[in-house]
């Protein structure tokens, strides 16, 4: 097997490691992350982890990528400081790096000056840099959505670039099965009233104050809803909550894993919503879609390639918290239309987004001998 080191400076998800520990020889190299985690869940596959400083793990990323023996392919999270470090090692190696993009960095930055966080032209002016200079020292792109090529090649006209949506969906979990009632008993939620689910993170670019403004004026109206959260900064998404005065109305606990319970989650809500400011690919959508939960999202990025609004579901300007309430009203009150367009969504998924297709893929890419930007492999993942 290839030997192929992963690294990973800003968090990832545990499928990518353990599916890619099953496809190569796997050698994985993440930040610590203060508060935080380097690795969403645990893994099978053994991880190490680096002091949490940035520019401390470049200079970690190159010496541990100069010294490595033997080296076949680098995959490096994103395209700043650590994937410039993993880059001119691989460069100074002779041997493949891959850049793996999942989000739209300079978007998503760009979205704290809309939502009322603290932003830095400096700031947004050094992401700019730091992906020119890896276009310069890179050798080729994995994407997760047409959204995000478009996104790269702002940076990078010259280097291959690979649309594959790792880590996919699985779909021996993520699949309708479970009723709403027995997936609510078991997850301890409401037997009454609708449930929104949000599983999205609180971040300026996930827009949560929009969410709950929506959400605030449907109860408002009286409704029996509930707004269900399931992120890493969920303490936040309830002090946004009780400022809203909708608290009582809000469960929100920590991330789950998306290996376990995170289905039945998607099982017993009525709608799923992902608000979003900018997005590269969207999951939490696709996973809900897959077990038949419509969904309401906002017309961004990604979001847009699998959402089409009146087809799979429901689209709303972004930061329209009047849009998103109106849109999510809808979906609650039309039962049967909402399931048309989630059967038509959860058809989509199984089409493009399988796991198992995606993750054959990227190993497909990793384990070539050279980048040629007229061959596609991810074209195996989304038939």
């Amino acid at each position: 097997m290839r030997r192929v080191w992963f690294i990973v400076e800003s968090g990832t998800d545990a499928r990518i490691v353990d599916a890619l520990a099953h496809r190569v020889d796997l050698c994985v190299l993440a930040r610590s992350i203060p508060g935080g985690r380097a690795i969403s869940q645990p893994t099978a596959h053994p991880v190490t982890i680096a002091a949490p400083g940035r520019v401390a793990f470049a200079w970690r990323v190159f010496i541990t990528l100069l010294r490595a023996a033997p080296v076949d392919a680098i995959l490096v999270q994103g395209y700043s400081l650590a994937a410039l470090a993993a880059n001119l090692a691989a460069r100074l190696r002779g041997v493949q790096s891959w850049m793996l993009v999942c989000s739209p960095t300079a978007e998503y930055y760009e979205t704290r000056r809309a939502a009322g966080y603290p932003f830095s032209r400096v700031t947004l002016a050094a992401i700019t840099v730091l992906a020119r200079l890896n276009a310069i020292a890179g050798k080729g792109y994995v994407v997760l959505s047409q959204h995000l090529h478009d996104v790269v090649r702002h940076s990078d006209a010259r280097h291959p670039v690979r649309v594959i949506p790792i880590y996919g969906i699985d779909l021996d979990r993520f699949r309708p099965g479970v009723d709403s009632g027995t997936a609510r008993r078991q997850r301890g939620l409401p037997a009454t009233g609708q449930i929104v689910f949000s599983s999205s993170r609180v971040a300026p670019e996930k827009d949560t104050l929009t969410l709950i403004d929506a959400f605030a004026r449907l109860v408002q109206e009286g409704r029996d809803v509930y707004l269900l959260n399931r992120s890493g900064g969920f303490r936040e998404f309830l002090d946004y909550a009780q400022r809203a005065g909708v608290a009582g109305r809000v469960i929100a606990t920590d991330a789950v894993d998306p290996r376990g319970e995170l289905p039945l989650d998607y099982a017993a809500a009525d709608v799923c919503v992902q608000a979003s400011r900018a997005e590269g690919l969207g999951f939490s959508v696709l996973e809900a879609l897959a077990c038949g939960t419509p969904a309401v999202v906002s017309a961004v990025g990604g979001l847009t390639e699998t959402v089409k609004d009146g087809v799979t579901g429901w689209t709303v300007p972004p930061g329209d918290a009047a849009a998103l309430a109106a849109a999510l009203r809808d979906a609650l009150d039309r039962p049967d239309e909402a399931r048309r367009r989630a059967a038509a969504g959860a058809e989509l998924v199984r089409a493009r987004f399988e796991s198992n297709a995606a993750f054959d893929a990227l190993a497909v890419t990793l384990v070539e001998d050279r980048a040629t930007p007229d061959r596609n492999p991810a074209q195996a993942g989304n038939r």
